[in-house]
C-alpha cells in the first residue's frame, strides 16, 4: 500500500514539474494555443450548477433521467439531466475520497476515513469501514454496492442495510496506481480493472468467471511495468473499452471474456467511445481515434498538445474533450478536426460524463456545465 501511495506522491511531482514546464518553460514544453476558428458553434450550454471545489477522483453517476454528483465537502446531490433541476440532495457527513457511484435511488461515497457511505435518495442509511484506502467510485447496482479497493480487492455489500456479502482477493501487483480503477456492470458480470486486465466477476458469490488482457506490460522495473486500467472505461454492445495506464488501449468481449485488440499508446485518462470510435490522449496530449470493431487508426489530432485534456466523449458525430483552462473542445468524429469550442468558468475539467443527448463536464472549481450538440 506505501508503494502504491509512493507512486502517486512521484506521479503528482512529474505533474508538476510538467505544469510548471508547460507555463514558464520553452516554447516546446508550453500548451498549444488556441486555434482560431471562424465557423458555428456546434454545442451549447443547456444548464450549469455550481458546487464546492473537488480535490478527489470525482465520478459522475448517470442513472436513469439523471446525473448524480458529489463535491469535496460531502454534499451529494442528484440533478436531472435535461435541465439541471435538484431532485434530492444530501450529506456524507464527512469530505470525500471517492465516489460517487448510483442507481438512482442508493447513492454511495467513501469519505476520508475510508468508510463507505451510503444514502438513500439523499438520506445516510449507513456507514462501513472498509480494510484498504479507496479512490474509485462505487458502483450501485442490483441491490448492492461494490467497491474496488486500492490493492485490488473487490467487496461487496448490500444496499438495504450494509451487509457484507463477500469479498474477492487475488495475487496482487507489485504496485498499484492510486488514480480510479475500472467497476462497472455487464449483464449480470460485474467488471474490474485487476492490474492490466479486465475480469468478470460474479456479482452474487463473487467467483471469477473470466479474465482479459488489454495490455502486456513492458519496462526494465517495477515502475515502467505499472499498467493499472484506469476510468472511465466505456461499454459499447458486447465490447468494452479501456486505458492501460502509459501502456495502451484496448477492447474486450465481455461476452466471450478476450481481448478483442489493443494498440501501444501512452497516457494516463480514460476513454470514449461510440459505436464507430474509440477515442483517447496519450502523454502529450495528442487525440487519437480507433475503428471500435478493429482498432485500425481513423485519426490522429495534435491541436491540443500539453492543454492537459480530461477524458473524451463521443456524441451525436463529434468528439467532446475538456482541457486545464476550461475550455470544452468538439471535434469532428470522423476527422478530428476542431469545429468549435465552448467555455466554462476557467478551471480545469477534471470529470465527464454521458446521459442520452447530454454531455455533463465538472471543473475543479466545482462548476457542472450540460453541453448538447448541434
Amino acid at each position: 500500500m506505501k508503494r502504491a501511495l509512493l507512486i502517486s506522491l512521484v506521479a503528482a511531482s512529474l505533474s508538476g514539474c510538467s505544469v510548471w514546464n508547460s507555463w514558464f518553460g520553452d516554447a516546446k514544453s508550453r500548451p498549444a494555443p488556441l486555434e482560431t476558428l471562424s465557423g458555428p458553434a456546434t454545442g451549447r450550454v443547456v444548464w450549469s450548477s455550481k458546487g464546492e471545489n473537488i480535490g478527489f477522483p470525482l465520478s459522475i453517476a448517470t442513472p436513469g433521467d439523471r446525473f448524480v454528483v458529489a463535491s469535496n465537502d460531502g454534499v451529494v446531490r442528484a440533478l436531472a439531466a435535461a435541465d439541471g433541476r435538484e431532485l434530492w440532495r444530501g450529506e456524507a457527513g464527512a469530505k470525500l475520497a471517492a465516489g460517487v457511484g448510483s442507481d438512482g435511488r442508493f447513492a454511495a461515497v467513501v469519505n476520508r476515513d475510508n468508510e463507505l457511505v451510503v444514502l438513500d435518495a439523499g438520506r445516510v442509511v449507513w456507514k462501513k469501514p472498509l480494510p484498504t484506502p479507496v479512490v474509485a467510485a462505487p458502483l450501485v447496482a442490483g441491490e448492492r454496492v461494490f467497491v474496488l479497493t486500492l490493492d485490488r480487492q473487490v467487496l461487496a455489500f448490500d444496499a438495504l442495510d450494509g451487509r457484507k456479502i463477500w469479498e474477492l482477493k487475488r495475487p496482487g501487483e507489485p504496485l498499484t496506481l492510486a488514480k480510479a480503477g475500472v467497476l462497472l456492470a455487464y449483464k449480470d458480470t460485474l467488471v474490474v480493472g485487476q492490474g492490466p486486465r479486465l475480469a468478470g466477476v460474479d456479482p452474487l458469490q463473487g467467483s471469477l468467471r473470466w479474465e482479459a488482457s488489454v495490455a502486456t506490460p513492458r519496462g526494465t522495473n517495477e515502475v515502467e511495468r505499472l499498467a493499472d486500467l484506469v476510468g472511465p472505461a466505456v461499454r459499447q454492445g458486447e465490447l468494452i473499452c479501456a486505458r492501460a495506464f502509459q501502456s495502451s488501449v484496448g477492447c474486450v468481449n465481455a461476452e466471450r471474456g478476450s481481448p478483442l485488440w489493443n494498440r501501444l499508446v501512452g497516457g494516463a485518462n480514460g476513454v470514449g467511445a461510440d459505436d464507430r470510435i474509440v477515442v483517447a490522449g496519450d502523454a502529450s496530449d495528442r487525440l487519437s481515434a480507433w475503428k471500435l470493431a478493429n482498432g485500425d487508426l481513423a485519426w490522429s489530432a495534435d491541436q491540443f498538445q500539453l492543454r492537459k485534456l480530461s477524458a473524451p466523449l463521443v456524441l451525436g458525430g463529434q468528439v467532446l474533450v475538456g482541457d486545464f483552462e476550461g475550455q470544452v473542445h468538439l471535434l469532428d468524429r470522423d476527422t478530428g478536426k476542431t469545429r468549435s469550442r465552448t467555455a466554462t468558468d476557467g478551471s480545469a475539467i477534471v470529470a465527464t460524463a454521458l446521459q442520452g443527448q447530454t454531455a455533463l463536464f465538472a471543473t475543479k472549481s466545482g462548476g457542472l456545465f450540460a453541453i448538447k450538440v448541434d
